[in-house]
């Protein structure tokens, strides 16, 4: 497919988010999306970002595997994660789970510095040559236990974890900055919510479920 194509069907793909949006309202409480959050789905070529035999379905709204048993998740999801992220220019992310390096992709479109963790070394190495590839220099990529969190770069403004452990991490907490917020799945495999995770100003953190969902389990322990 031509680049022109692949143009034509991330178009049709954030149409379909919008969509998705205003139907999911009733649970996220959000009847349309951030404008930065959609323009930066429409700017993100999602097709680098798969592998070359799912290639044709790049666009549709769902899943698709990228090998070691784990997906891209859905493009809805990704937007309304990143909704709810709130994350902007000059924000310092912790993106826990980079898969092939979307999600980050969308981050850095925000204008976001983002330290990406992958427990799996070649799926983290292939991020880093497409992220690479694409200019997206703003993302750093490292291969590590994404409950721990990446404490030389901590405390983070926002935190966004696309893998779904049982309990969220303490470390995770600790690194987050006051005022900031965490998006992340968590729960049971069968049993799981997207969470909103804000820590005040105080430290005091409150947490809201958004709604119910099915992330691939957070790989690694609590430990060192």
């Amino acid at each position: 497919m031509s680049e022109e194509q692949f143009a034509a069907l991330r178009e049709q793909m954030v149409l379909e988010i919008a969509a998705h949006a205003a139907l999911a309202s009733p649970e996220t409480g959000r009847e349309a999306l951030d404008p930065r959050v959609m323009s930066a789905m429409g700017k993100v070529p999602r097709h680098e970002f798969v592998p070359l035999e799912v290639r044709p379905f790049a666009y549709l709204d769902r899943p698709l595997p990228i090998g070691f048993d784990k997906t891209i998740s859905q493009p809805f999801i990704v937007a309304l994660m990143t909704d709810l992220l709130q994350a902007g220019e000059g924000d310092v992310v912790l993106d826990v789970g980079t898969g092939l390096g979307y999600q980050a992709a969308v981050l850095a479109e925000l204008g976001c510095t983002v330290y990406s963790m992958e427990m799996i070394e070649e799926l983290a190495r292939q991020a880093m040559a497409r992220l690479a590839r694409l200019g997206y220099h703003r993302v750093e990529v490292k291969v590590g236990n994404g409950r721990l969190g990446w404490p030389a770069h901590a405390p983070f403004d926002r935190i966004m974890v696309a893998a779904a452990p049982d309990l969220i991490p303490a470390a995770l907490i600790n690194q987050l900055r006051p005022g900031g917020r965490m998006v992340i799945p968590a729960g049971l495999p069968d049993a799981q919510t997207l969470m909103l995770v804000e820590k005040e100003a105080s430290g005091r953190v409150r947490t809201r479920d958004i709604l119910a969902v099915r992330f691939s389990e957070l790989d690694g322990s609590d430990g060192e």
